[in-house]
């Protein structure tokens, strides 16, 4: 099976960078790809993708790169199932609040007897190879998101759950829970010290602590931190950023110049 390298360079306590995709677009896939993170997440909860979109913009990461993930549009086996049949080497799934939650979760990425994936992998026969279903189980990375008060408080019930890899951050929705403004790099005291909390359980646990980041400078802050999944914003914001900051650009030089005086 082709290998999960983000997986195994993370079981080796190396940092990862991860792409972010909203965006329904083979094309955009391709660049974030080719833009050298080490993996690069198909949003299907928040990003305006369907399964018909997504699986088109995995075949494109799989010309880079880059090794391919989603995130699902809820804790639900079947469509997890379906994704990960598309060529996904890793999941992760929203709102898990309790480690009954993680554990169907985690059952939906692990065929049987460690969980109930049903078998049909399909297109990820043609990315993974021929002897996919001997090593998936093993290969495919799995993150639960903590971004609720009951996940929270549940939060080492969740990492003690067999086989879920680690756990990733919503800041915004974990934010909300808490009585906070959405915020994706939060400052009020209470989300700080949350967020913290949950690092520092993750790393009792040996497990992976991810999170969500506004920018490339934050995302480099939480790695410091100690967070070693980190994902730079996702492709439309960095889109709306720099077409913001040409336009500005373009507009404070025809300002110094006195808006074309003096002709050509």
């Amino acid at each position: 099976m082709r290998p999960n390298t983000v997986k195994q360079r993370l079981q080796k306590g190396e940092s990862i960078i991860n792409g972010w995709l909203v965006i329904p677009s083979p094309l955009s896939a391709e660049v974030v790809g080719l833009s050298g993170c080490d993996s690069v997440v198909v949003d299907l909860q928040h990003g305006m993708i369907g399964f018909d979109a997504a699986l088109p913009m995995l075949q494109a990461l799989s010309a880079t790169p880059a090794i391919p993930l989603v995130r699902a549009p809820a804790n639900d086996g079947p469509t997890i199932m379906r994704l990960l049949d598309a060529g996904a080497y890793g999941v992760i799934c929203p709102m898990i609040s309790t480690p009954e939650q993680a554990q169907a979760f985690v059952s939906a990425c692990r065929y049987p007897p460690k969980g109930d994936r049903s078998f049909g992998p399909s297109r990820a026969l043609l990315f993974g190879g021929d002897d996919y279903y001997g090593h998936a189980d093993e290969s495919i990375l799995t993150l639960a998101m903590i971004e609720t008060q009951q996940g929270l408080d549940n939060v080492d019930d969740i990492l003690s759950v067999d086989g879920l890899d680690g756990v990733f951050i919503g800041p915004n929705d974990l934010s909300l829970a808490l009585g906070q403004a959405p915020s994706s790099e939060p400052d009020a005291e209470v989300v700080v010290q949350a967020i913290s909390h949950i690092l520092a359980r993750a790393q009792v646990h040996g497990k992976i602590p991810g999170i969500f980041c506004s920018s490339g400078q934050a995302a480099a802050k939480r790695l410091a931190q100690g967070f070693k999944f980190v994902v730079p914003g996702n492709e439309f914001t960095h889109l709306k950023q720099a077409a913001a900051a040409a336009v500005n650009q373009a507009q404070g030089s025809q300002r110094s110049t006195g808006h074309g005086a003096g002709g050509y």
